[in-house]
């Protein structure tokens, strides 16, 4: 017997019209309360071969009685947006000197929102998400990320230490965000570079910090203990762009 498809459901105009913009294979159904009010998501829906219906109190439920949904809610199977790291790496020029993130236990599904979003603002090439002990593609992720899920390549791994190691092969350096480690300031990115980044609580494991190149630290104001992890996210990633602005265009 097969094992069901995972889906989540996204919700509002501006996430449903990038998932449709940016992967519109990965859209199953759409609900709406007024489908005549929404002509741009309705005509994609229809050019995409994707189901219309009407939005009923089961979608809403399911979304959250918080959620602002605009009258607008999405059905997306998340493992349609994800590829694999060896076709990415097949066709990821490295003569650019290229960034990747790896979220090594980033369980707060707004942290990863945010980290993706960052992502993409920075011109980070691909985000690694691991499929245990991490937070998954939500629609609050989705929500969080403001629809940039369906912008940067998502690559789903089962194993983080492979990934480096496969990384590694194609002579990319590994950074791990450790709050011992070398300023980021004196850290010159000039090749091919790797951001793991690991739990809001822990930290990344000592097995992973092995197998790092560096550890980076953010230099901060001594009233300031540390980072959340989206935010240093952010600041490694625009320290990376400022010095590798080819990715910025």
């Amino acid at each position: 017997m097969k094992n069901k498809l995972q889906k989540v459901y996204i919700y509002g105009r501006h996430s449903l019209l990038e998932a449709l913009r940016g992967a519109p294979h990965a859209v199953k159904n759409i609900f709406f309360e007024n489908a005549e009010t929404e002509k741009e998501i309705v005509d994609l829906a229809e050019k995409h071969s994707i189901s219309v219906k009407p939005l009923g109190g089961q979608e809403k439920r399911t979304v959250g009685e918080d959620a602002v949904h605009q009258g607008v809610i999405g059905v997306l199977n998340p493992d349609a947006l994800f590829v694999k790291l060896e076709d990415f790496l097949d066709k990821l020029d490295t003569t650019t000197n290229p960034a990747v993130v790896i979220c090594a236990g980033v369980e707060d599904p707004h942290n990863l929102g945010a980290i993706i979003r960052s992502a993409a603002a920075l011109g980070i090439s691909a985000v690694v998400i691991p499929k245990a002990k991490q937070a998954p593609i939500t629609g609050a992720v989705v929500k969080t990320s403001v629809g940039m899920v369906f912008r940067v390549p998502l690559i789903q791994t089962e194993d983080v230490s492979r990934s480096l190691l496969a990384l590694k092969s194609k002579g990319f350096e590994i950074y791990g965000l450790d709050m011992k480690g070398e300023k980021l300031t004196d850290v010159k990115f000039d090749a091919p570079s790797v951001f793991v980044l690991g739990n809001e609580g822990f930290g990344l494991p000592e097995t992973v910090l092995s197998m790092c190149d560096d550890r980076l630290s953010i230099p901060m104001h001594e009233r300031a203990e540390s980072l959340n992890v989206a935010a240093s996210a952010a600041i490694v990633f625009y320290e990376w762009s400022r010095q590798n602005p080819l990715h910025l265009t």
